[in-house]
């Protein structure tokens, strides 16, 4: 029987999901306003802000001297190169193609752990991951073509791509931290080291000269992005902290799905028809991802 604090942090990890197709969605609507390092900057500097107050009121919040440089690393590659790379691919693809190649984080996470010996390999979960791809794919096999009309034929998809292996490399690293620190700190952390280095990235892209220049639902676009990334990364580590990164990255299988719904509903993105059947591979997919043994569920730190 799995203990209350996984099915928490499983829970936690499907917001996360959802989360990130709403992002998507978001990021499409906004990018042409602005630019790729400027909106990532903007995104975590509301974020860092949400999350400095929870986390200087945290009763333990002090990471330990050799551990800010990693921790700062992780940071700027999960929020600054993965967040630059992801509002590149946004300008080439539409949002439920971006959020399907993204849904490969399951499974990159997946080799990564167990390449290096953090997580088994198991027969089950390897396709309780594969098939959620499936039903990704099969849930948005009618926007393929999509991808060489709007130019970015490779671009945008490699792009999307290589921001996936920067956050399933992080899901990995960050584990050890997340187990001698509360996720708190170590979320705000890794999040003020990224604005410092994405504000570099967006002073060169001309941020700093001028206001932006966002329409009104631009702004409100912007405030949603940051506010739940703030909210959702906390979770997210707060997840890697009580279970296994494979576990906790599935759920990203959600995204697709939600970026395919709400892309239809505001940007007129028309969604596959086979969505249903998609979802279906996707709900079966995680039901056999989670149904591995006990023992590969991390218990409290």
């Amino acid at each position: 029987m799995i203990a209350a604090r996984p099915v928490w942090a499983m829970a936690a990890a499907a917001a996360t999901g959802i989360q990130v197709g709403a992002t998507i969605v978001a990021t499409r609507f906004v990018i042409e306003q602005t630019d790729p390092a400027s909106l990532a900057f903007l995104r975590y500097a509301i974020g860092f802000c949400c999350l400095l107050p929870l986390a200087m009121t945290a009763g333990r919040w002090r990471i330990e001297r050799r551990d800010l440089l990693p921790v700062a690393l992780l940071g700027i590659t999960q929020f600054g190169i993965l967040m630059i790379l992801l509002n590149y691919g946004v300008r080439f693809i539409p949002s439920a193609q971006v959020a399907m190649i993204f849904a490969t984080f399951p499974l990159l996470t997946m080799l990564i752990a167990a390449g290096l010996g953090r997580e088994s390999l198991t027969t089950q979960k390897a396709a309780g991951v594969l098939l959620t791809i499936l039903g990704v794919g099969v849930t948005l096999s009618g926007d393929l073509g999509d991808t060489a009309e709007s130019g970015g034929k490779w671009i945008g998809p490699a792009a999307v791509f290589a921001a996936a292996l920067c956050g399933a490399v992080c899901s990995v690293f960050y584990r050890p931290y997340l187990r001698k620190y509360p996720a708190l700190p170590v979320s705000a952390f890794a999040m003020f080291a990224s604005v410092l280095f994405l504000g570099l990235l967006a002073a060169g892209e001309g941020f700093f000269a001028h206001w932006p220049r966002f329409t009104g639902d631009g702004w409100a676009a912007v405030v949603f992005i940051g506010v739940s990334s703030g909210v959702a990364f906390f979770l997210w580590l707060w997840a890697l902290a009580n279970i296994s990164p494979t576990r906790v990255t599935v759920f990203l299988s959600l995204g697709p799905i939600t970026a395919a719904v709400l892309g239809a509903m505001f940007l007129g993105e028309e969604p596959s028809t086979l969505i249903i059947v998609g979802l279906v591979c996707v709900v079966l997919g995680l039901w056999l991802a989670l149904r591995s043994a006990d023992g590969e569920i991390a218990g409290p730190r």
